[in-house]
């Protein structure tokens, strides 16, 4: 999986939330859609034809689909939707090593399979696990997956006008391998054996016998693609921080930016695609505006004043109490609690593996029980939150009890990986605490006592320290962009930290030097996120596998760990649905059993707040908000608004 995404604190979604990835609580898909054509000679294998892609064989649309079900195919074109994004950006490449990119600044690219604009996971909203073609307009494949073939649409344009062909497929998938994330490099060079462009539009992969099929075809498929020609005249790197973006061939391009303060994206009235029926009803503003701020504070003040004009709360303290304003009580700011069909992001504070103290599980488990969920949800949240357990939450793929059944044989299966305490004990759940104090005195003596159990012990100083004479110290970043709400959820947390003899600090740190600290692993405890999962797929390696563990940016604890490994292989090699979602449910029992992260909050509801000129379908999809995708302008609404002088 490519990375698209600047971190933020307690959510990282550019319309939806933070996931990298849009996931689902899946109804199935409703039916096979491909057909299959037999080669002349019937004792060789089928290929398999299709318009799209999902790893099973069913798809939801068939070939001659109009729309997705849940857009309005007769919304209309125009106006502006404006967002906010915190801190800085230096950059407008998304992929470099280095370097803030800003926003959205990879939706200006298109892959073979179609997704959702901003990063937001694959289309459509409303089914798990399935694509469908964009720039190509049909797929073969062998039943065995060991090769693809793409069939792109000759009409396809970059936005200078460039032909998008095959070529600039490989020139892609091959740039990302040379000059690509490392994690991400080495996992699909091991995977993908070959690109070959076999003619202008028409290219075919090939995949690594021995291997999983899972995460071959939507992989390739899904790599964005840019123009060859741009990178070769340029001499520009995809590694390198750089505020010229190569032309890409989205509906949105780069209008204009003004680094550390806005960028505006414009939508291409010659965009090659607006008649393919992947695209009806969605791309409907002309322009996307991102407006910079240096904290949620100024962010929040500036959404008031109408400066810029939508707004997906994150923060519990201003959505129980800012939103009492003249627009709001006017009318002329709406908000609306949306529903959200997808398992909550596994955010929380993570706890570096590679510092020596915290290889001890019962030193991170004394850590945690410093969090008071119930305090911190009552007193500075106002009781709008859930307290997270699971990587898959409210989802079938909770692991609940002691595990019975399919689950057992699987875990049963895997021999000595497996500790025994795994088969026998219910899954881990996180710790409870008394609301009406921060400091629980019954976690602080749980917690002592273990500390006292791993060897750091109370000095004569009140500190802890082990035999060696070595304090233990906790050093916890945060970026200072982040809202006042998470700076004092973490300063209540160190304090109690502090309160058990642990030389614990936390510093806000400006975001850029923030970006360089997460990436170099410098610090002991992050507030940071993984993605969940309700499908196999090999991300799931990059995300929690051991082989890239050390320096995978997706990986932020460095989990490495011969358990979670052979599950994620058991999921990848499932046959059927039914045992990978077996397979799933003990990865998720399994890394609640490796402890790397102290789970926190959760909402399952959508907060937004918009100046009232934006519409949406009635019944959205469970999968994405997509303010960005399918959401539209109401041009009365507007002057409206501006009649009144509630907006200039």
């Amino acid at each position: 999986m490519i990375r698209h995404r600047n971190r933020a604190v307690a959510r990282t979604r550019p319309d939806n939330r933070s996931r990298r990835t849009v996931l689902a609580l899946m109804a199935l898909a409703i039916g096979a859609m491909i057909t299959h054509v037999a080669l002349a000679d019937e004792s060789q294998d089928q290929v398999i034809r299709a318009h799209g892609y999902s790893f099973y064989g069913d798809l939801s649309y068939p070939a001659d689909y109009t729309h997705f079900n849940y857009v309005n195919p007769d919304a209309p074109k125009g106006g502006e939707i404006s967002i906010y994004a915190p801190g800085t950006f230096d950059s407008m490449n998304p992929y470099a090593r280095k370097g803030r990119a800003g926003t959205l600044s990879w939706m200006v690219y298109e892959s073979l399979l179609g997704d959702m604009p901003a990063g937001g996971g694959p289309a459509p909203a409303d089914a798990y696990g399935e694509s469908y073609g964009l720039l190509a307009e049909s797929l073969e494949y062998d039943p065995g997956k060991t090769w693809v073939i793409f069939h792109m649409r000759p009409e396809a344009r970059f936005a200078d006008g460039t032909p998008v062909t095959a070529h600039d497929v490989v020139f892609s998938h091959n740039l990302f391998l040379e000059q690509g994330l490392p994690s991400y490099a080495q996992a699909v060079s091991r995977r993908v054996t070959g690109a070959e462009a076999l003619d202008d539009h028409t290219v075919k992969f090939t995949f690594a016998e021995g291997i999983s099929r899972r995460s071959l075809i939507d992989q390739v498929g899904g790599t964005p693609v840019f123009p060859r020609k741009w990178y070769e005249e340029t001499g520009a790197r995809l590694d390198e921080s750089r505020l010229e973006a190569a032309p890409g061939s989205a509906p949105y391009q780069v209008a204009s930016y003004d680094v550390n303060r806005r960028i505006v994206y414009e939508r291409n009235p010659d965009y090659w695609g607006w008649d393919l029926p992947i695209n009806q009803g969605r791309h409907n503003f002309d322009t996307i505006r991102v407006e910079y701020f240096a904290d949620d504070s100024a962010a929040f003040e500036a959404f008031k004043a109408g400066e810029y004009t939508f707004r997906n709360e994150t923060n519990s303290k201003k959505w129980a109490t800012g939103y009492n304003f003249p627009a709001v009580n006017a009318g002329h700011v709406k908000l609306e609690e949306l529903p959200d069909g997808t398992p909550p992001t596994p955010n929380g504070i993570v706890f570096n593996l590679g510092r020596d103290a915290l290889k001890d599980k019962r030193v991170r488990q004394a850590i945690a029980l410093a969090y008071n969920f119930e305090w911190t949800n009552e007193s500075l949240q106002y009781g709008l939150f859930k307290q997270r357990q699971s990587f898959v939450q409210d989802t079938p793929l909770q692991a609940t009890g002691v595990p019975q059944g399919p689950e057992l044989e699987l875990l049963q299966s895997l021999g000595d990986v497996v500790p025994p305490e795994l088969l026998s004990d219910p899954a881990v759940t996180a710790h409870t605490s008394k609301p009406d104090r921060l400091n629980d005195r019954r976690n602080l003596r749980r917690a002592m006592k273990l500390l006292d159990d791993a060897g750091w012990t109370v000095d004569d100083d009140g500190k802890r320290r082990n035999a060696d004479g070595r304090l233990l110290s906790i050093d916890f970043p945060i970026p200072s962009s982040g809202s006042a709400t998470l700076g004092a959820v973490v300063d209540s947390f160190v304090s109690n930290l502090q309160l058990m003899g642990i030389d614990a600090r936390f510093e806000k740190v400006d975001p850029s030097q923030y970006t360089l600290r997460e990436r170099d692993r410098d610090y002991d405890l992050v507030f940071d996120s993984y993605t969940t999962f309700l499908g196999a797929g090999t991300g799931l390696m990059q995300r929690y596998g051991s082989t890239e563990a050390e320096f995978s940016l997706f990986n932020p604890a460095g989990l490495a760990s011969p358990l979670v490994d052979a599950i994620i292989e058991a999921a990848l090699n499932a046959e059927t649905r039914e045992e990978e979602d077996t397979a799933l449910t003990a990865l998720d029992r399994a890394l609640r059993h490796e402890f790397f992260m102290v789970p926190v909050w959760y909402n399952d509801s959508n907060w937004v707040a918009y100046w009232d000129m934006y519409e949406h379908p009635e019944t959205l999809p469970p999968y994405a908000l997509g303010v960005l995708d399918f959401w539209w302008f109401n041009a009365d609404k507007a002057e409206a608004l501006k009649a009144s002088g509630a907006l200039r």
